[in-house]
């Protein structure tokens, strides 16, 4: 897996991972009895696909249980290892309080090892490793995650911050003079166990693009990335599919990326920025020099706890964005390139539960929000099912916006000073803390109405009651005067005795229907008889206004 370059250049990288993160938002789902669990419909059709459920890495056989996982494992504090693994197990649990599972549910699939790209038209491809291909799914949320992960080695710099910059785009943003799609990869391909083609990108047609989103409104997505996706299909899309997602972000796929290069030391200030920025600086743009990101690059986007630029190391420098998490080391230090106790285990465990963590509440705020936008939206004040309808899906948002507060919002997440400054480092550049109290303050902001609006109904039945009891009270009061008997109903017949009181139930069941319609006016009309300042010819007025008009 090489794209030709020499092996002894400054910056040459040994060693390249990638992991691409793709947060998507699941639709309400389209069948009856799921009660919204997504990975259960997923999971019942596992045999029309080839995801497949996995459990984690805490397999009832010790020996095979990993030194890499326990170091992730013991990297996190106790509220986050029960969310990462599940409420811990014991032989002497309770049989009526069984320890809880993880509300994480991951598949995955093996059919893929190998991703195949032309960066640019006329360049020999590069042939990618598929280390993992995951779908994480999130209890209460309507979010899904998908994870890409890929490795080479023995790549050029160059190389390598082409494909930062150019993979992991789900549609293209534009077209080349050459009908390429505009900062795409030229090709990508699928390969399969054994080595066919499974899918491949289409950033080319040009035509599927446009008019998807003159039909739809929305943008579609790229056929291999749509493959991957399978059983799930975009939500407006023709395909059949009861699991459909949509885009929440910009199509650029939030990317982390290990490098291990030879002579670190040797790169300059400007390598630093183009690896540091990759995904968002054009290869061959010039640099920047004033813009901002460019220069407090170091300030903003970099920590340098172990980064000494010095021959004894460590060399290592982390480097995040908030879309962004890399990692650049030398390559002739050996701790570095350890898989099993070394920062390539650290980037492909530690700091991936931290980057998906940062991302999974950057995705689910967004969600909430989308939620919240599209219930007002729908809602119609003139029409009473709209407002029932508006009125349900705000309490229950707001019922799950509870349950992510206390299950999945984290502000530390490690006692470990390097893994908790990446997480902040991170977090803030997503802006998720300012993103959690607008989402909040909407919540509240709609719950608060929901509260006024339910306590005027209330008043208002209030309102119509006393009018009733008033009305009542003048009737008590006269036959209670009169005596209860003025008429001898109860002489005669059975058979008139009970024509009498049917008549006196229409009667009575009439006035007091009439008195609930009329409540309003009646209420206005005792309102205006009340008032000392209104003339005799006014209060009368209001009595007409009574019988008159039609109350709305």
């Amino acid at each position: 897996m090489t794209d030709g370059g020499g092996s002894t250049e400054i910056g040459q990288v040994q060693l390249f991972h990638a992991s691409l993160l793709w947060p998507l938002q699941l639709e309400p789902l389209m069948v009856s009895g799921a009660e919204g669990r997504h990975w259960e419909v997923f999971e019942s059709t596992t045999a029309a696909h080839p995801w497949q459920r996995i459990d984690d890495e805490f397999i009832e056989d010790s020996r095979l249980f990993k030194e890499r996982h326990y170091r992730e494992f013991v990297s996190f504090l106790p509220y986050v290892q029960r969310f990462l693994y599940g409420e811990g197990r014991s032989r002497n649990s309770r049989p009526d309080d069984p320890p809880g599972n993880s509300p994480m549910h991951v598949f995955r699939r093996k059919d893929i090892v190998a991703l195949r790209l032309v960066l640019r038209r006329g360049q020999a491809p590069i042939t990618l490793k598929i280390v993992h291909l995951d779908l994480y799914f999130f209890h209460d949320l309507d979010v899904v995650l998908l994870n890409l992960e890929v490795c080479a080695g023995d790549l050029s710099l160059d190389t390598v911050r082409d494909i930062l910059f150019r993979f992991g785009r789900a549609y293209p943003s534009g077209w080349e003079e050459g009908g390429e799609g505009l900062h795409n990869v030229y090709l990508a391909e699928w390969i399969g166990v054994d080595g066919q083609v499974l899918a491949r990108s289409d950033a080319e047609n040009r035509e599927k693009y446009l008019s998807y989103v003159c039909e739809h409104r929305s943008p579609c997505v790229s056929e291999h990335w749509a493959y991957l996706m399978r059983p799930m299909v975009l939500t407006h899309s023709d395909e059949p599919g009861n699991l459909r997602y949509r885009l929440i972000e910009y199509q650029r796929m939030p990317v982390m990326a290990y490098l291990a290069v030879d002579r670190p030391r040797g790169l300059s200030r400007d390598d630093w920025v183009r690896i540091g920025l990759a995904s968002t600086l054009h290869p061959n743009e010039t640099l920047p020099i004033n813009e901002p990101g460019v220069v407090e690059f170091e300030e903003r986007f970099c920590h340098d706890r172990f980064w000494t630029d010095s021959e004894a190391g460590p060399n290592t420098r982390f480097m995040s964005t908030g879309n962004t998490f890399t990692i650049v080391g030398d390559a002739a230090f050996p701790f570095f390139m350890d898989g099993e106790r070394g920062v390539l285990a650290q980037f492909r465990h530690q700091y991936f539960i931290v980057f998906l963590i940062a991302h999974l509440h950057r995705a689910s705020l967004l969600t909430f929000s989308e939620v919240l936008v599209d219930a007002v939206n729908d809602l119609d004040i003139r029409n009473d099912l709209s407002v029932r309808r508006f009125k349900r899906r705000i309490r229950a948002n707001f019922e799950t916006f509870l349950r992510f507060t206390h299950r999945y919002w984290f502000h530390e997440l490690s006692e470990r000073p390097h893994v908790q400054a990446m997480y902040r480092l991170c977090s803030n550049h997503l802006h998720n803390d300012a993103m959690y109290d607008d989402v909040r303050d909407e919540i509240r902001e709609m719950s608060h109405y929901l509260d006024s609006d339910s306590q005027r109904r209330q008043s208002n039945t209030v309102v119509r009651l006393t009018v009733i009891t008033i009305l009542g009270l003048i009737a008590t009061v006269t036959t209670g005067y009169f005596g209860m008997n003025i008429i001898p109903f109860g002489d005669g017949s059975w058979l008139e005795r009970s024509l009498h009181g049917l008549v006196a139930t229409v009667i009575f069941i009439t006035l007091v229907l009439f008195a609930v319609a009329k409540s309003k006016r009646l209420s206005d009309f005792l309102e205006a008889l009340s008032d000392e300042r209104l003339t005799l010819f006014g209060k009368f007025r209001a009595l007409l206004g009574v019988v008159g008009k039609t109350e709305r």
